[in-house]
């Protein structure tokens, strides 16, 4: 999978990208990402991206036209670097406060499409409205709050999803006991010691019984969302 993130800030993303299973998967070659600075198709000697909005108000509005440059490029392959054709057809999506709440099915649907995306980073009070309704194919928010730029968001959806691509995980069937997989919150874990000040493992974790571990783990599952998401359970 090809994951192309267009950003004014590169570092926010390369930094968490290139750590743990993600820079394995990289080496591994499951997983292409390439990090743009959208700077780079400003056609001013200031390098702008952004203009104050029209009909007056706060902050900043990202421009269309390093938006569009950098989206037909990427589409087009025409970037130095890796010689390597794009893959067909790349969609964009729009990190976004206002998009849709990234959620388990979500990162699993775009997994197992693989493909290629390009993600597009906000910053200020958002991009021109012409790319979201001319170029963008997907708007994804990953929660009810506002961040100082879409970089951060993502990395967090570059995560959600590259994790579930095969073979990324150790273990293949880590990802499906995952809080979301099955509705549900992960139930909980212990490890050793046995007993610590006083606090010991459940003795059915103990028991080498399995049918019976399994049991009392799907039940934790049950009695963890109903305590802390009982919107799930619903």
């Amino acid at each position: 999978m090809r994951i192309d993130i267009l950003t004014l800030f590169p570092a926010i993303c390369e930094g968490p990208l290139g750590e743990s299973m993600l820079k394995r998967a990289r080496d591994k070659g499951l997983l292409d990402i390439r990090i743009h600075n959208l700077r780079n198709w400003a056609t001013d000697k200031h390098s702008t991206t952004d203009d104050t909005p029209y009909g007056g108000g706060q902050g900043m509005v990202m421009k269309c036209e390093p938006i569009f440059a950098a989206v037909e490029d990427i589409r087009a392959g025409a970037l130095p670097g890796p010689a390597d054709p794009p893959v067909a057809p790349a969609r964009v999506i729009y990190l976004s406060p206002s998009g849709r709440r990234l959620s388990h099915a979500i990162a699993a649907g775009y997994a197992g499409e693989g493909g290629q995306l390009i993600l597009l980073c906000g910053h200020y009070e958002g991009i021109d409205q012409r790319v979201i309704d001319h170029l963008v194919d997907d708007e994804i928010s990953i929660g009810d709050y506002v961040l100082t730029n879409g970089a951060i968001a993502a990395a967090v959806f570059v995560d959600a999803v590259a994790r579930l691509i095969p073979g990324v995980l150790g273990h293949e069937d880590s990802a499906a006991q995952d809080s979301f997989a099955q509705g549900l919150l992960e139930g909980p874990q212990y490890t050793r010691p046995v007993e610590f000040r006083g606090w010991r493992v459940p003795d059915i974790l103990l028991s080498g019984n399995h049918g019976h571990i399994a049991q009392w783990r799907a039940a934790q599952a049950v009695e963890k969302t109903r305590k802390v998401r009982p919107d799930l359970l619903d």
